[in-house]
């Protein structure tokens, strides 16, 4: 009697968990789809390729790629033609949105010159592999400018003096060019052209000229101009860490006493008749 009123009461609840899903099921067929409207797109001109700064742009170097409507990138060009014929001051790469403050102005034409900005200077610069951080210096890199050489005013005592002259200069370009060495043969040597200041264009000339110039690489987020204080030779080989020689050693010689000298005497000759004598006199 028991095991009937429990298949009774099992079998009533299947049945009624069946109609109460049947009712739910046909509730949501019932209720009505809210359709997700998609955002308008838009195209946004990318680059096709890797490009150098200096480029040119041209049709072959730029394409079009879907983008979302409702997040415009700041700068961003939707014609091909906007971009065309306008150099890059940067490098991109492959599928980068080109943007207005990656490129030069229209009328300042292509490559190098084209990278400068308006009261500054491009300056290039002969290095070797070690000075140019054994090839690592690369266009867009921040670099400090170390000139290695004698201050030839009798400062030091005559010794190397480290200083650096220029610090967070920007690489525009780094490159090669022919040169001739001592015996007229060609010779290549590594140039870096660097955008500085007029002022900093003095400066980098006249260490070029009077010593030998060391690049150091620093991380292009340090910013930060720091003025270290230039080392001395001496400084440098001292197992102590001296302090820095003031100049060339003086040697003071005291002047030598000058005794006065007793005036001449007084010479008389007496003559008495075939007789002649000569006798002196003190001249006090």
């Amino acid at each position: 009697m028991n095991r009937r009123r429990l298949l009774i009461g099992l079998a009533t609840a299947v049945v009624l968990a069946v109609l109460a899903s049947t009712f739910v099921y046909r509730q949501v067929r019932q209720t009505p789809v809210v359709q997700q409207q998609k955002a308008p797109s838009t195209q946004i001109v990318v680059a096709s390729a890797p490009l150098p700064l200096g480029t040119r742009l041209d049709a072959h170097d730029l394409r079009l790629v879907p983008w979302p409507g409702n997040e415009p990138v700041p700068g961003m060009f939707t014609r091909l033609q906007d971009a065309e014929g306008r150099a890059l001051i940067t490098n991109v790469v492959q599928n980068e949105p080109i943007l207005e403050s990656e490129l030069a102005p229209r009328e300042a034409g292509a490559g190098l010159p084209a990278t400068i900005p308006e009261g500054m200077r491009a300056e290039s610069v002969a290095v070797n592999q070690v000075v140019g951080v054994s090839g690592f210096v690369q266009a867009g890199n921040m670099v400090d400018v170390i000139a290695v050489g004698n201050p030839g005013n009798g400062e030091g005592g005559g010794q190397t003096l480290a200083k650096t002259v220029l610090e967070n200069v920007k690489v525009l370009a780094a490159g090669e060019q022919v040169t001739q060495d001592a015996q007229g043969k060609p010779h290549v040597v590594p140039v870096v052209t660097l955008l500085v200041s007029p002022e900093d264009a003095d400066k980098l000339a006249l260490a070029a000229a009077q010593a030998r110039i060391q690049l150091a690489l620093r991380n292009t987020i340090d910013t930060k101009v720091v003025h270290p204080p230039s080392i001395f030779q001496a400084q440098l080989l001292s197992p102590t860490g001296g302090p820095a020689p003031t100049g060339p050693r003086r040697i003071i010689r005291r002047p030598r006493r000058v005794v006065p000298q007793a005036p001449p005497p007084y010479v008389v000759e007496v003559i008495s008749g075939n007789k002649r004598e000569t006798k002196t006199f003190p001249n006090h």
